[in-house]
């Protein structure tokens, strides 16, 4: 397969696309997440080992964020929710509303008995602009309800009894360059 230098440049010299050449993807980043996370955290916090960093080539170039993510509650009828965030703040929410949580996405497990056996699988696509050539760091945030101490779980049921039943999942986030 031949290499092509457009204009003679070498590739190394290249610094940008040609015109008409929007939409392809430049690089790809992705971190996953095998082990476990817990928290009764009741405003949002970081979720270790749920975030991935990238460089784009131009700050005209956008990311696709592609969070695939399970997460579950340990305590039936209450919620938990997760936030995307970019640097230290949050994108993909929803607008503010009285005083209903603002999220990218969530969950309630309402009342029934064994609830807190199940796990959850939250998926959250996002195409950001975010508009440098800086490194930027892209990262899951989570909280949960604050009565009754229930506490939100990544990568494994809320009740956790060494049983078959048991599910131990993992979690991504992968990042894609995407030409502007």
């Amino acid at each position: 397969m031949a290499i092509i230098k457009p204009n003679n440049n070498t590739l190394s010299g290249i610094t940008a696309l040609p015109a008409g050449v929007g939409g392809k993807v430049l690089q790809v980043v992705s971190t996953t997440k095998t082990d476990t996370f817990t928290s009764q955290s009741t405003s949002y916090t970081d979720i270790t080992g749920m975030s991935a960093s990238i460089t784009p080539a131009s700050a005209s170039n956008k990311v696709l964020v592609l969070v695939n993510l399970h997460c579950a509650i340990n305590t039936d009828d209450r919620w938990h929710t997760y936030q995307l965030v970019r640097g230290s703040t949050a994108i993909c929410i929803g607008d503010a509303s009285g005083s209903r949580t603002q999220a990218s996405t969530g969950s309630v497990r309402v009342t029934a008995t064994g609830s807190a056996n199940f796990v959850d699988e939250k998926t959250i696509t996002f195409l950001d602009s975010p508009s440098s050539t800086s490194s930027t760091t892209y990262k899951l945030q989570g909280k949960c309800q604050s009565d009754s101490s229930p506490e939100f779980v990544i990568n494994r049921p809320g009740q956790f009894p060494d049983a078959s039943y048991i599910t131990m999942t993992a979690s991504t986030i992968t990042l894609m360059e995407v030409a502007g």
